[in-house]
């Protein structure tokens, strides 16, 4: 069964045909510009929930995991998002305060990782994300947090039909 599964999965395309251009020595100097216009495009191009990404933390001892979140926020240079302290990842990030999110925008053949070191945002913000999520029913959850990851780098990765994937990457 694996060989099986094997060809199977490289029979799978992987990018589309038409992809768009990406030259690094024209990316702005701040990379938060260069997300947004990637971003941009992807919402011109209706990838669905392009402001979803993959989030990564571990334990202290390097116990990995992940799960997909809403980026809620670019705010001087921080890159916010939210979850519940109590949750694994809230727990993670209380003990081990550094993560990578990861954007896939397979349609444009594109992705966005940043990492770096996790703080947390006022109890003001993170009551005002609550309230202002879809559906917010008026009742308080003094739970919810509001976290920000500072980047200590940024990826950009466009694919390339001849498989010469091109990478921009930001050391802050």
């Amino acid at each position: 069964m694996s060989d099986s599964l094997r060809r199977r999965l490289r029979a799978l395309p992987d990018f589309p045909d038409l992809l768009p251009a990406f030259d690094p020595s024209s990316a702005p100097a701040d990379p938060v510009d260069l997300f947004l216009q990637w971003l941009d495009h992807a919402l011109a191009a209706g990838v669905p929930q392009p402001h979803a990404f993959s989030l990564a933390t571990s334990t202290p001892d390097g116990r990995v995991s992940s799960r997909m979140l809403i980026l809620k926020n670019v705010d001087g240079g921080a890159w916010q998002f939210a979850s519940t302290r109590g949750s694994r990842k809230g727990r993670e990030l209380a003990a081990n305060p550094h993560a990578a999110m990861n954007f896939y925008w397979p349609a444009l053949g594109r992705q966005v990782r940043v990492v770096g070191a996790i703080s947390l945002l006022t109890a003001e913000a993170s009551a005002l994300d609550w309230e202002e999520r879809p559906g917010a029913d008026g009742r308080a959850n003094p739970d919810w947090q509001l976290y920000a990851l500072h980047p200590a780098e940024v990826e950009f990765w466009q694919a390339s039909p001849d498989r010469r994937h091109i990478r921009h990457r930001y050391d802050l």
